[in-house]
């Protein structure tokens, strides 16, 4: 009979030894590594919607500050009198809404200069909560803020645009189209603006919470 060789004993245990900082010696961590692309992907997504927020709300107060129209209008009251000719400009100072929402837009656009370069110079610091609790809390307001500019923009747009027959206001857009198809425009850049924000509040709330 052959007789069989006994196996070969296991290899002693390997002992790992655990520095001060809770790492295994020997072995490598992609810990650090994964949360530092991590970093570096998320910022740079941050700081262009960041940088869109501030580009579209720049552009819809430029548009509107800039806008106005003037021309001689012809009314007439009955066929038995003659027309009225009178000289009339269309302003955004004119109204309270549109002071508002270019106000407004202006206050969105220097927030997000600001938190834009605040958020360039700590990109490369540990994430502090109490930080993006701040971030998102002035984030959010800047979507009230903007959101509530458009609404009440985009309500005497609309009387503007086709008039109020029950308190006999004409469509003033008849008479200056331009000045309104240019604050059309801007409204939707605006909006464009003020959905930049909302990101900006989400995925604040994703790196806050980690999801």
């Amino acid at each position: 009979m052959q007789h069989k060789e006994p196996p070969p004993p296991p290899p002693p245990p390997t002992s790992m030894a655990i520095d001060d900082n809770d790492v295994v010696v020997g072995v490598r961590s992609n810990v650090k590594v994964i949360q530092s692309v991590t970093t570096k992907l998320r910022w740079p997504f941050d700081g262009v919607v960041r940088f869109l927020g501030l580009a579209f709300t720049l552009i819809a107060a430029v548009v509107v500050g800039v806008d106005n129209e003037s021309k001689i209008i012809s009314v007439t009251l009955t066929k038995a009198l003659p027309p009225i000719h009178f000289y009339a400009s269309a302003k955004w100072q004119y109204m309270s809404a549109f002071k508002y929402f270019v106000v407004s837009n202006c206050i969105a656009c220097a927030y997000a200069a600001v938190s834009l370069v605040y958020s360039l110079t700590t990109r490369g610091y540990k994430d502090d909560p109490m930080r993006s609790m701040l971030l998102i809390s002035l984030d959010l307001i800047m979507v009230g803020l903007l959101f509530s500019a458009d609404g009440a923009a985009a309500a005497i747009g609309v009387i503007g645009r086709d008039g109020n027959s029950h308190m006999h206001w004409i469509k003033v857009c008849g008479f200056f189209e331009g000045y309104c198809h240019h604050f059309t425009a801007a409204l939707v850049i605006s909006i464009a603006g003020s959905v930049m924000f909302l990101c900006l509040v989400v995925l604040s709330v994703l790196k806050l919470y980690k999801i």
